[in-house]
């Protein structure tokens, strides 16, 4: 099958409590990035809804294939004519006290095409911030990857990010998306430099798309959303606040890195 090139948008958010309001801004930034040329648009992880606690998120939950979020979502993807990928959303889980944290791809036609259950969950102590997603979170355990005109796209969720061995099992792809709500913590520290290595390692475009800011809930999210082609450059950037992180996808690029520096097929392992 060939490749066509696309422009690809990371839409960066600082989502609240209420899923309208969320939703509203989710609509003007994808009616901002649809009228730059983009095809392909990823919304944050909990693009919907960030509560005032982990239990918000729990109540939100909505059956797959139902609910007034998953409906947006098709609607605005036939709307535009474009590929959406939903960040994550809470989904119901197998245990009633807890919540599937899902990204979810829409086609053109306003079909969601695939679907994706974060598998690791971030645990995370230093000083008075403490963060255990095992507490709400039911894991997932699938890897996925879609494929679309413009290539195949690895799934993953924020603290994936730090496990390598997800995108490798995988095996070749042209983009991987990855939505987040890492915190400013860890996000100073190391999310560019996990983001860049990503991209490189797998000679692959990246698009990282955050929340980013604070939240009426006084928590403050990393953002700094970026596109990385595959030679591990930012070709756009936003460090904080709503807005439009967009470039193009370039299967010549893809192409010329792995050709002169042929890392791929010099895999042993």
């Amino acid at each position: 099958m060939n490749k066509e090139n696309c422009r690809i948008a990371a839409l960066q958010m600082v989502s609240g409590p209420r899923v309208a309001d969320n939703l509203l801004i989710a609509g003007q930034l994808i009616e901002t990035a649809v009228a730059q040329g983009a095809q392909m648009v990823a919304l944050p992880e909990y693009f919907p809804i960030i509560g005032a606690a982990d239990a918000d998120r729990v109540r939100a939950r909505e059956d797959f294939g139902h609910g007034p979020i998953q409906d947006w979502l098709a609607e605005t993807a036939q709307r535009y004519g474009i590929w959406i990928f939903a960040g994550s959303l809470p989904l119901t889980a197998a245990d009633p006290e807890k919540m599937r944290n899902t990204s979810l791809v829409y086609n053109p036609a306003g079909e969601c095409v695939k679907r994706y259950d974060k598998i690791h969950l971030f645990g995370f102590k230093k000083g008075n911030e403490t963060y255990d997603e095992a507490a709400f979170i039911e894991a997932g355990d699938q890897l996925v990857a879609v494929d679309t005109p413009f290539g195949r796209v690895a799934l993953s969720i924020c603290y994936d990010l730090r496990f390598p061995e997800l995108y490798r099992a995988l095996g070749t792809v042209d983009l991987i998306m990855m939505p987040a709500a890492f915190t400013d913590t860890t996000g100073r520290a190391h999310w560019e430099i996990l983001l860049r290595a990503r991209a490189i390692e797998n000679q692959c475009y990246l698009l990282a798309v955050g929340q980013g800011g604070r939240h009426e809930n006084g928590r403050q999210t990393h953002g700094n959303s970026m596109i990385v082609d595959p030679w591990g450059e930012i070709l756009d950037r936003k460090m904080k606040g709503p807005g439009v992180v967009i470039a193009d996808l370039d299967h010549a690029r893809i192409a010329e890195i792995r050709e002169s520096l042929p890392a791929l097929a010099h895999r042993t392992l």
